[in-house]
Formats: C-alpha cells, structure tokens, sequence
C-alpha cells in the first residue's frame, strides 16, 4: 500500500450538505414571523361600471349641500365659512329641514352632499370632514329607527333598515379635487 502524504489527509472542503437546510428554514422563519401593513382607507361603494352614459339630472341647488375645503384645511359650506364642529348639526338640518325652509333640500331622498377638496388639504381634515358628514346620517338614521321602531338602526332587522335607509339615502358625491391652493 502507497503511504498516503498529510497533504492528502487535509481536505480543503467545508461540508455545505446542511447550509441549504439552514437558509431554507431561515427564509420560511422570516416569511411567518414578517407582518406586512396593509393600507387602509375609507371604505366607499362605488356604483357598478356600465358602458351606457350616465342620465343626466337637474337638480335643484337647494337640494346640494355643498362643503370646500381648501388648500389650509378650512371650509367653506353653502358658501359660507364653517367649521368642522358644527358641520354634523347643519348637515342634519339640511337633510331633514325641520322648518321646511326654501333654501333646504326639499326631502331627505333628495338630498346630496358634495364634498370637493383641494389637492394641498391635509389627509385628517379629509377624513374628518367625510366622517362628520356620514355621523350625520347615521344619527338620522338612528333617530328615525327609534322614532318608528323604539330601537337603535343597528338592532333592526334587515327589512326594517332597508326601509330606513330608503328614506334617508346616503348621498355623499366627491368632486374631483382642484389643484394645490386654486379654489374655486
């Protein structure tokens, strides 16, 4: 038998046979424990796509509550300046018009709030603005469930909320933004 070097006894190799199961489970490791955010935002029902044009229908502006918001997150309802904390209260008003004023939405299925923002307003007044403008429908609501059922909307049955919500749509139309600071 051939005598056999130390040169040969020494093998520059590293055993790599378990280093693919160690990446591999590493990668599975990092792929369970890693949480992705998931983008959230307000959650609007859009209307089905139809290749037919739109009807187009007159409306009276005493039916349109408009509100602006501008490029400094202030607001500008029906023309007048508002602010963000009595805009609940003099949405209601409009779409239920108590007094049955002539500048008023006529009745509550008529109504419709338009929104229109600038591009320079800030995200939170946004929201709050449309949250505003939705608590006010959902106290209407609420208020008509107790007044015909003596209970909250929530607790109706389907039947009897598809008929509240029949009688006060929500109607919240969003016009396309106007660039940063152009007001019109």
């Amino acid at each position: 038998m051939a005598k056999k070097s130390a040169r040969d006894r020494m093998s520059n190799e590293v055993n790599a046979g378990s280093m693919a199961d160690i990446a591999f489970l590493l990668l599975i490791f990092f792929l369970v424990t890693t949480t992705i955010d998931v983008d959230k935002g307000v959650l609007v029902k859009l209307p089905p796509w139809s290749e037919e044009p739109p009807e187009v229908e007159k409306m009276k502006t005493r039916n349109v509550y408009s509100v602006l918001v501008n490029a400094q997150n202030q607001l500008l309802v029906r023309g007048e300046p508002a602010s963000v904390n009595n805009l609940r209260d003099n949405a209601k008003e409009f779409i239920m018009n108590p007094r049955k004023r002539e500048d008023m939405a006529e009745k509550p299925t008529k109504a419709i709030i338009s929104i229109k923002n600038d591009r320079g307003t800030s995200y939170e007044t946004y929201l709050e603005v449309y949250n505003e403008l939705k608590a006010a429908y959902n106290e209407l609501r609420n208020e008509e469930a107790q007044r015909k059922y003596g209970k909250e909307f929530e607790y109706l049955t389907r039947e009897q909320q598809r008929e509240i919500r029949s009688r006060i749509p929500l109607v919240i139309s969003e016009a396309e933004p106007t660039n940063f600071g152009e007001e019109n």
